[in-house]
């Protein structure tokens, strides 16, 4: 069986406490036209399978208080703010 490898690209993260805001975690996955986040009752969870598939378009960060999701560049480090 074949390995699958997430997160070769791009890595997202939540920070806490807004991780477990039910409401951000419904919202988020309402904008993310590529299903990286998945609200939950407890919160957020990031998708990781899907994380490569991010489009950069910044939703997720007008969508959250300021600073709380990070959007990382793997493959030359920067970081979209």
């Amino acid at each position: 069986m074949a390995e699958q490898m997430n997160s070769v690209f791009i890595e997202v993260t939540v920070d806490e406490p807004t991780a477990s805001d039910p409401a951000l975690g419904a919202k988020l996955e309402e904008v993310c036209p590529v299903s990286i986040f998945k609200g939950t009752d407890s919160g957020v969870d990031v998708v990781e399978e899907n994380t490569d598939e991010c489009v950069l378009c910044k939703l997720c960060l007008e969508a959250a208080p300021a600073g709380t999701v990070h959007v990382k560049k793997l493959y030359d480090g920067t970081e979209l703010s």
